[in-house]
């Protein structure tokens, strides 16, 4: 190993808890990445996915220098064809025949520059962000009450509340590091009460006090009762109320509309677990509303939201210590692009596009020749108006909208008929780049320098470790490169970061005094080296005034609406846009697995993150999977109107009768049909425009499958040719699962084209037949050492999946060795770790199980016999799981 640099302070590029890391690399180019103890998101702690960060920055599938029209140019010619044809276009369709589709990963320089360059010089309001399907409802449901998108509470409210009320929230899978504050917290105050509303017995809600499995999408009806028995018991702050808000009356109308029994029927649950949670609520004054993409992503997200403010304005229960709404975020930077105006329906520094006031103080700011004067195509609109034509020419950056947008064959129709699309990416292969007239090399994570804010209006400095490589360039280089050349030099002569920070931080103290919440213009004058050395902080910090650490919104009752009054909403229930049919009986629900992340550009590039879930996969309940004939690990045709998929089926009581669940992160670039996007219903929200993403009717029918199998690989494949195949790194190669419904003509032939074999190659190739069973078996060996290994059989190959992808790194020295692998399960000598559980210290369920047999009877016992569980935590829930099947064995 080289010697070692100095460490860096930076920010984790995954979700919204906006964790600080510390990062160092040696001479010899190989990082280390580990949690920053003065970071106050994490202190130090990281999840599976941000431990692993070091494993995914390498340049295999970058996209390393422009490329037009499938040839690669230089910077100067691919620039200026976008800033010629975009001009063009503009001339001739108008401003609004252009669109800018940005992303959450973003940092807030890009954004900055991205929405500068579409909003005030070429003046139309359509640039949107893939943020808009994760928490545009909570920023409509935070406007409609609050008058201004803010976010009232800060982290420490979660370890400080009596009651912790987690709504569509997978906190331990989605945001590990604060389901890990939120349970020390727990640890230290057994007396906390964790109450866990999702329809799915997630990790999460195993670690609840009571575990509410309502009914997908009835949120409203559950909060509207809650609303109702508040009043009914007095939990009124009647001074609070009655100086500082507005709209009570009829929103309390609306909560009373439905009777306790019909909230019951309308959400499944009894009206004693009604009565349960809504004492609770009442009892506890400390208490913390934390919600997330199960209330956002909805066709009425936005009243969901408004349905649990409601609850928190009635009581007073905001802006203090320990008690508010709180919107868990999804994206490392969805709220920067919020402060920045990133969405289609906003200004810069939270200033509103439909107010003339903020269109004067950003255009003069600016010194734009134009500003957009109302609002852009939303997500789902922006493409489908590239579809019919009314948008021309579409700049898609960091984002793959052909997999992760609803309906998403429409948007790849859309793209595939657009007359003129660009791509900034990191890779040169996605489902989006494919559609691209123009490729541009973006920087990545470690590459690149600038800011992002978390979930809590924390700032923090995501900094550069890592050579820009090839021609990559940052985000804010790339657009303000266009912008110069569309004729606006003055305007996009930026020559780094620090210049747009500072220039934004100034915008947002332009006639503000504190008529508006956010407001960091105390680093107006920030120079580079200050930016350089810039630590955390929370907005707001307003010029001329020190920086406040935990601040707090509302506490004192004043708002930003005109009043300076919240606003009760009044929510009545609706029923979600698109119901169940005979022909469509169960409800989809969509979302994020534990150590993945969006479409897998970064993580699916990890060994370890692949091991513990490689394959996507259908979660359906046991009664389900028997009325349709599916049985427990055989494949699954999922499929409506829109499209179809081929799934993995996950059998277990943790999915509600009725309802099945699918990871939204598989491409085609990773398994043949799992592009579950396709199938999802496009109906939005009438405010947010965000996408019903957790509820779409869909039928389940098994795959006729004449075999299946399993292969483990020295390389990637060239081509497969299966019906349904998954594809997955390994430490040493690939593992790949396959099946079909037809049989190949020689299974010998198949498996050297599998193996990529070629008829000279001087490789020893054994094989087992079995023609009756119906089993074959392959291993190919080049000198002692593994190329590849095939197990078919007509049902799920019963072989150690972790063991035979293992064994790409061993040798074989001996034909007993070999021979041995064609068994399919490791010996004595070779100790099988089964799949992997902890993604933090790499320990298979195997190891676990072993240590719980061997004595270890608690979580804690297992992590000091194994360190699983000792990091993140997300696998603590796994890990009890094990030890009680084992305790039950051996009870049995």
């Amino acid at each position: 190993m080289g010697e070692a640099a100095p460490e860096i302070r930076s920010t984790c590029p995954y979700c919204g808890v906006g964790c600080g890391l510390r990062v160092r690399r040696d001479s010899d180019g190989v990082a280390t990445v580990r949690g920053d103890e003065a970071h106050p998101a994490n202190f130090g702690r990281t999840c599976s996915k941000g431990a692993a960060l070091a494993e995914t920055i390498g340049l295999e599938g970058r996209l390393l220098h422009p490329v037009m029209d499938g040839v690669r140019v230089g910077w100067d010619a691919a620039l200026d064809r976008v800033a010629e044809v975009f001009s063009d276009t503009i001339a001739q369709h108008g401003p609004d025949s252009v669109a800018f589709y940005v992303s959450g990963q973003f940092l807030t320089e890009d954004y900055y520059v991205a929405n500068k360059l579409m909003k005030g010089f070429i003046g139309s309001g359509n640039i949107d962000t893939n943020s808009r399907l994760c928490m545009a409802s909570a920023v409509a449901g935070h406007k409609r009450a609050f008058g201004s998108d803010t976010v009232p509470g800060v982290y420490d409210d979660l370890e400080q509340a009596d009651l912790v009320v987690l709504v569509g929230s997978n906190l331990a899978w989605c945001h590990p590091v604060l389901f890990q504050r939120l349970m020390a917290a727990k640890t230290e105050r057994p007396e906390m009460t964790i109450v866990v509303i999702d329809p799915r017995r997630t990790m999460t809600a195993r670690n609840a006090d009571l575990h509410l499995a309502l009914k997908p999408g009835s949120d409203v009806a559950l909060f509207n009762g809650l609303l109702a028995h508040l009043h009914e018991q007095g939990r009124i702050d009647n001074a609070f109320v009655g100086s500082h808000t507005g709209g009570m009356e009829a929103a309390l109308a609306a909560a009373r509309s439905l009777a306790q029994a019909e909230i019951a029927a309308i959400t499944g649950l009894s009206q004693t677990e009604l009565r349960q949670f809504y004492d609770l609520f009442a009892r506890h004054e400390r208490v913390v509303t934390a919600y997330s993409q199960g209330v956002n992503q909805s066709s009425n997200g936005t009243d969901k939201v408004n349905a649990i403010i409601n609850c928190h304005l009635f009581t007073g229960r905001i802006g203090r210590p320990g008690m508010g709404p709180f919107s868990v975020t999804g994206q490392p930077n969805a709220m920067g692009g919020r402060e920045v105006g990133g969405l289609a329906n906003q200004l810069a520094c939270h200033m509103e596009l439909d107010n003339p006031d903020h269109r004067r103080i950003v255009q003069d700011f600016w010194a734009a020749p134009r500003i957009a004067d109302r609002p852009g195509l939303k997500a789902v609109d922006l493409f489908r108006a590239v579809k019919d034509g009314r948008v021309k020419a579409v700049w898609i950056a960091g984002t793959n909208p052909v997999d992760s947008l609803p309906d998403a064959d429409d948007v790849q129709a859309a793209l595939q008929a657009c007359p003129f699309v660009v791509v900034s990416d990191v890779l040169q292969v996605t489902d989006t780049a494919r559609h691209a007239h123009v490729l541009l090399p973006a920087a990545a994570w470690g590459e690149k320098d600038g800011t992002v804010t978390n979930s809590e209006r924390r700032i923090s400095r995501q900094r550069g470790f890592l050579p820009l490589p090839g021609e990559a360039r940052p985000d804010w280089w790339i657009f303000a490169q266009v912008g110069r050349r569309m004729g606006w030099p003055d305007a996009f002569a930026y020559g780094k970061p620090a210049e747009i920070f500072a220039e934004y931080a100034r915008l947002s103290g332009v006639e503000n005094q504190g008529r508006r919440d956010f407001d960091i213009s105390a680093l107006g004058d920030i120079t580079p080296v200050d930016y350089d050395a810039l630590m955390p902080f929370q907005w707001p910090w307003p010029a001329g005034q020190p920086c406040h650490d935990a601040r707090r919104f509302f506490a004192d009752g004043q708002f930003y609406t005109p009043d300076r009054k919240a606003r009760f909403i009044a929510t009545p229930w609706r029923a979600a846009a698109e119901l169940p049919t005979e022909d469509c009986p169960l409800v989809l629900n969509t979302g994020r697995i534990r150590d993945q992340w969006h479409t897998m550009t970064r993580t699916g590039r990890s060994p370890r993150l692949m091991g513990h879930i490689a394959e996507p996969f259908l979660e359906i309940h046991p009664a389900d999977a028997a009325a349709h004939g599916i049985a427990p690990a055989s494949l699954v045709v999922l499929r409506n109107q829109r499209g179809h998929a081929i799934l993995r089926a996950l059998v277990g009581e943790e999915q509600q009768r009725g309802t099945v669940f699918a990871p939204l992160h598989w491409t085609d670039q990773f398994s043949a049909k799992a592009r579950i996007d396709a199938l999802v219903n496009p109906a939005t929200d009438p405010v947010s425009g965000q996408p019903e993403l957790k509820f779409t009717p869909v039928a389940v029918q098994p795959y006729a499958a004449a075999w299946y199998g399993f292969a483990a690989l020295r390389n990637k494949p060239a081509s497969l040719d299966a019906g349904y195949w998954t594809l997955a790194p390994a430490r040493d190669g690939w593992r790949l699962e396959l099946a079909d419904e037809n049989l190949p003509r020689d299974w010998t032939a198949f498996a050297r084209m599998l193996f990529g074999i070629a008829e000279a190659d001087p490789v020893e190739l054994l094989a087992y037949h079995d023609a009756a069973a119906g089993q074959h078996r392959f291993a190919a060996f080049r000198g002692d050492h593994l190329i590849g290994a095939l197990f078919v059989a007509p049902q799920p190959v019963a072989v150690s999946r972790a063991w035979a992808a293992e064994q790409l790194g061993a040798g074989f020295g001996t034909a007993a060795e070999r021979l041995r692998l064609l068994a399919g399960r490791a010996g004595a000598e070779q100790p099988d770790r089964g799949a992997i559980v902890c993604a933090c210290f790499d320990v298979g369920a195997r190891q676990i199980a072993a240590a719980a047999a061997g004595g270890c009877q608690t979580v804690e016992a297992v992590t000091v016999a194994t360190q699983a569980g000792g990091n993140c935590g997300s696998c603590r829930s796994e890990i009890r799981r094990i030890i009680d099947g084992i305790h039950i064995q051996k009870a049995g």
